[in-house]
């Protein structure tokens, strides 16, 4: 039976929404639409201290930010993003559109069609979120997007060159310099200066999720990203430090980052925690980091993996890291994770950036019934039917119509009745 030997904050104090928050978006929302640009520019002087004569980046500005990259810069950049193409362009093949024919004369089929104008929201914040530009941007050009809009905040004051240089490269159609509530709004709005669009996606802090979640609906998103979280499953076949490391490299992200550790060993338990304070004296973000394991931070002892796929199914984390003696028994077994890192080799941070899946997942258990960010989330898949015979036209109107007096459905009814009249046998 499973025992929890470290319990961090409960679920429901964890991710209960704010009100304040709540609050603050639907006000700064009614803002944007009753005021427009007017409002957009006072909340990105007030937040960001940031009134450019225009939000949207001049090619010679886009070009000077791509150009103050290193070549180094260019290249672990460009590597990356070739990964996501990789990946991202294989997913699409895997998306076939489909026509059959069900009876004689019957035509059913489906397309696949790419959302027309895409807005990706790259965050800033604490640290700078390059890689954000490839997840989002690059995906949905990968999915046929014709005009997506990039949107990120200034750093400082200033515009933030790699990030820029990123979405460039990823292949948006504008770059805006604007943040926050203000950047989500605008583009799922509409202003004076910027046409609204259909979709919003990307990752941002709790505001932005809640903007987005208010928007559902006025615009397609992609998902409610909340905090970071991370789920290590580990038997004695790996070492502390190795499982140390992995937990803080994604407790770093904040202090309210969930990360859970499941173990069949109590001996590692203990290990871990005393290698996760040994190197939080020399981590340079241990003040988000501990206050990420102090507070959220959670260990439970199981008896066996199977055990452990159970609970790990119930907590439903956005990154699942296992190292045990049978990695390949995850892979079969569990069911819900935004994304699974199989084996000792690989880990959570090469999902983040570079390896070629994409970063943006379910977290708050949303992983029980979606997964994350894929050139999938940027496409309608779309029906359609033909008839092309006056045999199938009578047939199906024949049930039809049956169906119709079942329900009670008079005008639907009539739908079919005038087509059976029309085609069927009685008109010959």
């Amino acid at each position: 039976m499973a025992r929890i030997l470290k319990q961090g904050i409960s679920p429901e104090d964890a991710f209960a929404v704010d009100k304040q928050v709540r609050q603050t978006v639907a006000d700064t929302l009614d803002a944007i639409r009753t005021r427009g640009d007017a409002a957009v520019r006072e909340l990105s002087e007030r937040f960001d201290k940031w009134s450019p004569e225009t939000f949207r980046l001049s090619q010679a500005e886009i070009d000077a930010a791509v150009a103050s990259l290193s070549a180094e810069d260019r290249d672990v950049i460009q590597f990356a993003m070739d990964q996501v193409e990789h990946f991202a362009k294989a997913q699409r093949a895997s998306m076939q559109d489909v026509e059959i024919e069900t009876l004689p004369g019957v035509i059913l089929g489906h397309k696949n069609i790419p959302v027309q104008r895409v807005g990706c929201y790259i965050p800033g914040g604490r640290f700078t979120h390059v890689a954000s530009a490839q997840m989002s941007i690059l995906t949905a050009k990968v999915a046929g997007v014709p005009e997506v809009i990039g949107c990120t905040p200034p750093k400082n004051g200033q515009i933030p060159s790699a990030t820029v240089a990123a979405m460039a490269m990823a292949g948006a159609d504008e770059i805006h310099i604007i943040g926050g509530i203000q950047a989500v709004g605008r583009m799922a709005l509409g202003t004076e200066s910027l046409d609204a669009v259909d979709m919003i996606v990307g990752p941002g802090n709790a505001y932005v999720a809640e903007a987005k979640r208010q928007l559902l609906g006025k615009v397609g998103i992609d998902l409610i990203a909340g905090p970071t979280e991370a789920l290590i499953i580990a038997d004695e076949t790996v070492d502390a430090e190795l499982v140390a490391t992995d937990i803080l490299g994604q407790a770093e992200h904040g202090p309210n980052s969930p990360i859970v550790l499941i173990t069949t060993s109590e001996a590692l338990a203990a290990a871990t925690e005393i290698e996760i304070q040994r190197q939080l004296e020399t981590l340079g973000t241990a003040a988000y980091a501990r206050a990420a394991w102090n507070d959220y931070g959670m260990v439970i002892l199981v008896d066996d993996l199977a055990e452990a796929a159970v609970e790990a199914d119930i907590i439903a984390s956005e990154h699942v890291q296992v190292m045990t003696a049978d990695d390949q028994y995850f892979l079969d077994n569990m069911k819900n994770y935004g994304a699974l890192f199989v084996g000792p080799r690989t880990n959570v941070a090469y999902g983040d950036k570079s390896i070629g899946t994409n970063h943006t997942l379910p977290t708050n258990r949303a992983a029980r019934y979606t997964g994350g960010l894929w050139v999938g989330k940027f496409i309608k898949t779309l029906t359609y039917q033909r008839i092309t015979t006056d045999e199938a036209s009578a047939l199906i109107g024949t049930y039809t119509s049956k169906y119709c007096a079942l329900e009670g459905f008079v005008g639907h009814k009539a739908q079919a009745d005038i087509r059976v009249k029309r085609y069927g046998k009685a008109n010959d």
